[in-house]
This record gives structure tokens, sequence and C-alpha cells, in this order.
């Protein structure tokens, strides 16, 4: 899918332009440009830049700014605050650890696509009733993994979900194969080690092979 820099995204947009949405933590900003460099040689291009880290808005605006064939997101988005910041730092989508009226309306009010955090069928209904049909399932193993997903499949058919935390290159598959399943997040793609030693190579090996899944 071509997604032009700057073009307004939709959710669905992010969940489908790879099978993986690298979950990124970042420490230190002058990493940043290199590791989504990385990351886009190897076909990974929705970077979700979690604001777990005081260097973790310099880091999105630095990707935003430095890497036209990257598209910076913001994850663990908890506040409208935290919407604000980061769309003031370049970010072009968001992902949250769960749903609240006011991170969703926020998002709205600024056109940022949002992956809102779900774990129960109550938590879905709520996201659903802010419009929202595109969900992260977090976090996935530890709330029920794939058995729970196959669950959710008929009362909320119409709901595509990314499911996040526990993921990895050993299971990805397994919910790739579910027809509710558009896309899994996962941090294997940027192991801390490698971010710290700037074994950029390393990075874009495992970028092309999370590139190469796809959906069966």
């Amino acid at each position: 899918m071509a997604v032009k820099q700057g073009a307004q995204l939709t959710s669905l947009d992010v969940m489908r332009d790879a099978a993986v949405i690298p979950v990124i933590v970042l420490e230190d900003v002058r990493h940043a440009v290199p590791l989504a460099r990385a990351l886009v040689a190897g076909g990974i291009r929705m970077l979700e830049v979690t604001l777990r880290t005081p260097a973790a808005l310099a880091c999105i605006e630095a990707i935003a700014n430095e890497v036209p064939g990257a598209v910076a997101g913001a994850g663990t988005v908890r506040s409208a605050a935290d919407v604000q910041a980061a769309a003031k730092a370049g970010a072009r989508f968001a992902v949250s650890p769960g749903y609240t009226r006011a991170v969703g309306e926020a998002c709205s009010d600024r056109g940022l696509p949002l992956l809102p955090g779900v774990a129960t069928g109550s938590e879905v209904m709520a996201a659903l009733e802010g419009g929202y049909t595109e969900l992260k399932f977090f976090p996935a193993q530890q709330a029920g993994g794939t058995a729970m997903l196959k669950a959710f499949h008929g009362p909320f058919h119409d709901v595509r979900f990314c499911p996040t935390g526990g993921v990895s290159a050993a299971n990805a598959r397994e919910y790739l194969a579910l027809p509710n399943v558009v896309c899994v997040g996962g941090s294997w793609l940027t192991p801390a080690d490698a971010v710290k030693a700037g074994d950029w190579e390393r990075i874009t090996a495992l970028a092309r092979e999370a590139a190469a899944l796809r959906k069966p």
C-alpha cells in the first residue's frame, strides 16, 4: 500500500500496511533516526514509538522530520494531553493501552487515527460507542490469546484487531490466521541490545522477516 507523506490516514491504513507494527521503546533520541531507517529498509513503515521514556516525543519528532519513508506513531497514549503532545511532535497515528472517551475524542478532534486497547467485551463495546471498530487487543496473551479473539468474532464480527502483548515471531502466524486479525504488534523487531549496540543490520533483517509475514 502506498501511503503518501502527509496524507490523511485511517486506522485501517495503519493496520494494513504490514503484518507487524513494531512496538518501540527508545531511551536515546540519537537512536531514533537510524532505527527508523533500519526498519523502513526492511519493509516496515508504521512505527509505534511508545511514550514510556522522556525521549519519546523527541524521537517521534526526529523520525517524522528526518525519515521520509517512515510513518511515526505514538504508543502508550493515556490522556488527551498525550494526544496533543504526540500530534505536535509529528505523530500520524496513536495507540493506547486502553480506551477512554477523552482519548478517543482528542484523537478525533486532531484527525489522528487511534487503535484503542481492549481486553474484554465491555471494553470493545465502549470503543464501538466511540466510533472505533479497529482495536488493539492488549495484553493479548495474558487476556486469552487466540482463543479469546475467536470468541470475540461471534458477537463482534464487525471489529478488526491488532493483538499486542506477548506476540512474537513464534506465534504471530497463529494470530494472523484469524479472520478478525489484520496485523499484530510486537517488540521483537527492535531488541534492546540491538538498539543499544547500534546493530541496525540485525533490525533490518528482523523487519524483513516481519514484512514477509502475510495473512493466509
